[in-house]
């Protein structure tokens, strides 16, 4: 495996430094200076990756750029609204410019609305460390309370919404003021922070879009990119769903094993991929995780590793340590090790993988602007674990 690490560029408060003292050896990284939906020139690219080598040349161990994560869909595309001809102009001339500077995989997703949607940022464990947790019951929370959305019925049983409401008299200030931030753009790499009535806005857009509506967008997107990424030998990755499961009344179609067989085979390519995620896929207790990785492993692209506890509703989790939750990585590693070793009879061939998020531990607990889930310590011991594990089976 190619150990990489998530970085957010020069304003990133873990610097390139951090990330070469936790041993990995590449970068996983986006312009999100750019706007969504705007073209990445070349000039840009090559901005970005001078930042990187100036960094190098101070140093032995030399980090690359090895995967973007990721050219943002914007949600005009999604819909097929208003300029999405030209989005998706821009999309494919980025993706030009991002291959003519040798960089061949991008990660990106199909989320609508909201990119990665967690609930707390600061979820205590046991251990005294921070974690990042999706609270089923906080949605509705979020949606009655903060949203004040009046259709909520429709989505959850009377006896959910009661203990919602037994929740809400519960909760402090400072804990909607954290469900606000986290659900309406306050994590890493979010498209938009939304305002209460700008999230509402968007939520009427799509009202009348369906499942099938969706699905049949991201393919006409698809037959848009794929040509172009095959053209320049770029891997695309598509993201699931994270967590997996519907969210606001809108619909969610890249969440399980039955999603991705429909978008793999509706666009046949060898660039036509998936990033397997552990954690987003875990988060759903439906999945089966081995399966999923056993079905598509010609087709993943990039891979995170990180691990889940689901709760006892069956809905909600925290993002666990990396060996002590509900995915197998001993198992899940196997299995890439032996898909690697399958790609690699003619050249050898490492698939890109990053730690997906640690807990907020030590001292960076006591640091601002860390972006949450994204702590240089937390993520440190997680691809301690995994590299360990790596070891072992070597």
């Amino acid at each position: 495996m190619e150990l990489s690490f998530r970085w957010y560029g020069p304003k990133d408060p873990v610097s390139l430094s951090d990330i070469r003292q936790c041993n990995a050896d590449f970068v996983v990284t986006s312009l999100h200076q750019i706007p969504y939906g705007e073209k990445w020139t070349d000039r840009e690219i090559k901005k970005r990756i001078n930042f990187i080598n100036k960094q190098n040349s101070k140093n032995k161990i030399i980090l690359k750029w090895n995967v973007v994560e990721s050219i943002p869909v914007h949600n005009n595309i999604k819909l097929r609204d208003k300029n999405f001809k030209t989005l998706i102009n821009n999309y494919k001339d980025s993706i030009s410019n991002i291959a003519k500077n040798k960089i061949k995989t991008i990660c990106y997703n199909f989320m609508p609305i909201v990119d990665w949607t967690r609930t707390q940022l600061d979820y205590r464990l046991p251990t005294d460390g921070l974690a990042l947790r999706f609270n089923y019951l906080q949605i509705i929370i979020f949606e009655k309370f903060i949203l004040k959305l009046n259709d909520i019925e429709k989505r959850y049983t009377p006896k959910q919404i009661k203990k919602a409401e037994l929740l809400f008299k519960k909760m402090k200030s400072s804990d909607l003021r954290n469900l606000k931030i986290a659900v309406m753009g306050g994590l890493p790499a979010s498209e938009k922070k939304y305002s209460i009535e700008g999230f509402k806005k968007m939520l009427k857009a799509y009202k009348n879009i369906r499942d099938t509506d969706l699905k049949e967008n991201l393919i006409d997107f698809l037959r848009e990119i794929i040509p172009v990424a095959e053209e320049c030998n770029v891997k695309m990755a598509l993201h699931p769903d994270d967590p997996p499961i519907p969210l606001f009344g809108v619909p969610r179609i890249v969440s399980n094993l039955e999603d991705y067989n429909y978008i793999l085979n509706a666009y046949n390519s060898n660039a036509n991929g998936i990033t397997y995620c552990a954690g987003s896929l875990a988060s759903n207790i439906d999945n089966d995780v081995y399966k999923i990785f056993q079905k598509f492993k010609n087709k993943i692209n990039f891979i995170h590793l990180r691990n889940v506890k689901i709760e006892k509703d069956k809905k909600s989790f925290y993002e666990s340590n990396h060996l002590s939750g509900d995915v197998d990585f001993v198992k899940i590693i196997k299995m890439i090790k032996k898909e690697e070793k399958r790609r690699s009879i003619n050249k050898k061939i490492n698939i890109p993988m990053r730690p997906d998020h640690g807990h907020s531990l030590l001292d960076d607990q006591t640091k601002k602007s860390i972006n949450p889930g994204y702590t240089a310590i937390g993520r440190m011991m997680g691809l301690s674990e995994l590299r360990g594990i790596i070891k072992s089976i070597n």
